[in-house]
C-alpha cells in the first residue's frame, strides 16, 4: 500500500477497512468502520456541477437517513487508474482510435502522485504496465496492444483464481476481477477503471456478479467506453450493470471522435468528485452488502456514486 496515497486519504477519512483507536490501558478499543463516497454530481444538462457544500447531500444506507461525517470538494485526492483495453476481434477497426484517446486522457487525468496501469483483454488477460506514474511506459504499454495477440507481461504470471487457462471469446469479466482483486486490492484513496469495450463477454471463468462484487469490496468505481463493431453489436445490459453498481458511466461511442470526447468526460469527473464518509448506523459486522442512496437537496442534480459497499466481517 502507497504510503503517499494513504496519508493524504486519511487526511479527509479512515479508511473504509475501518480503524482501530487508541484506547488508555485497561480500556477496550473501538472498531470504528467509515464508508467513504466519492460523488459526481450533474445537472439535467449533464454539466458537472461543482461548489456544493455537505448540508446538499442526503446519504441513504437500506433506506436509512445517514449523518454525513466527513466531506470534502477537493478533487486532488491521489488517483489509482486502471486502463483496461478489448483487445478481441471486434475491437478492429477502433484499436487504433482507441490507442490514440488513451494516451491522451492519461496525459490529462494524471497528476503528481497518481499511479495508473494498463491491461488488455481477449482470450487472456495480459498486464502491459504495472502501476506506474512514467506517462512514457503508460503510453508504450498501451501502444503495444494487438488485436488477439497475447503479451509477455501476461497477468496468468500471478494468476490468483482465474489462472493462466486458455479461453475462447472475450474475458471482460475475469479482467474486472483481477484488476480489482490483484492490483487494487491493496490501493488506498480513489481507485477507478476506464474500460474500453464492447461489453461481450465469451469465456470468462468469473461470472458478472463476482467481477462486479470485486468492484466493489475494493471501493472501485469502473467506467466503460461502449465501442463496438456493427457486425458484433454491444451489450449494454451489461455494461451498465456494471457502471451503475460501481458508480461509474455507460458512455456509448460511435467514431474515434467520440471515444475522444468519452475520456475528455471521464477525465471532468474524475477531476470533479465530492467525498463523503459516514459512520453507518448500522454497526454490525456481518458481511453483508448494504444498499447506498446518495441525493442531493436540489432532486434536479443526478448523483453519481456506488450502490452500496460489503460490512466488515467479524
Amino acid at each position: 500500500m502507497r504510503i503517499r496515497a494513504l496519508l493524504s486519504y486519511l487526511c479527509v477519512a479512515s479508511l473504509a477497512g475501518g480503524l482501530a483507536l487508541a484506547a488508555p490501558p485497561g480500556q477496550i478499543r473501538v472498531q470504528i468502520n467509515v464508508v467513504n463516497l466519492f460523488a459526481t454530481v450533474r445537472d439535467k444538462h449533464k454539466s458537472v456541477v461543482t461548489g456544493l457544500k455537505q448540508d446538499d447531500f442526503e446519504v441513504y444506507e437500506d433506506g436509512q437517513p445517514q449523518e454525513i461525517s466527513y466531506f470534502s470538494a477537493e478533487s486532488n485526492l491521489p488517483i489509482t487508474l486502471g486502463i483496461l483495453m478489448d483487445t478481441s476481434g471486434s475491437e478492429y477497426y477502433m484499436l487504433s482510435g482507441e490507442k490514440e484517446a488513451g494516451s491522451r486522457f492519461l496525459a490529462r487525468v494524471l497528476r503528481k502522485g497518481d499511479l495508473a496501469m494498463v491491461m488488455s483483454f481477449d482470450t487472456d488477460v495480459d498486464l502491459l504496465a504495472d502501476f506506474t506514474d512514467d506517462r512514457g511506459q503508460l503510453d508504450r504499454a498501451i501502444r503495444k496492444a494487438r488485436i488477439n495477440v497475447p503479451s509477455a507481461g501476461s497477468i496468468g504470471n500471478n494468476p490468483g483464481p482465474v489462472g493462466s487457462r486458455q479461453i475462447t471469446g472475450t474475458a471482460l469479466y475475469d479482467a474486472i476481477y483481477l484488476a480489482c482483486n490483484e492490483k487494487l486490492n491493496t490501493e488506498a484513496g480513489r481507485k477507478a477503471i476506464v474500460i474500453v469495450t464492447d461489453a461481450q463477454d465469451e469465456g470468462s471463468k468469473i461470472r458478472l456478479e463476482e467481477a462486479i462484487e470485486a468492484a466493489q469490496r475494493t471501493d472501485t468505481v469502473i467506467h466503460i467506453l461502449l465501442v463496438g463493431d456493427p457486425h458484433f453489436g454491444v451489450n449494454g445490459g451489461v455494461a451498465h450493470k456494471i457502471t451503475d453498481e460501481t458508480g461509474g458511466r455507460t458512455i456509448s461511442v460511435n467514431s474515434e471522435k467520440h471515444l475522444a470526447e468519452a475520456f475528455d468526460q471521464i477525465s471532468e469527473e474524475l477531476r470533479s468528485q465530492y467525498t463523503l464518509g459516514y459512520y453507518p448506523t448500522n454497526s454490525q459486522r456481518d458481511g453483508k452488502f448494504r444498499k447506498i442512496k446518495v441525493e442531493t437537496a436540489n432532486h434536479d442534480l443526478k448523483v453519481l456514486a456506488r450502490k452500496g459497499y460489503y460490512a466488515p466481517k467479524g
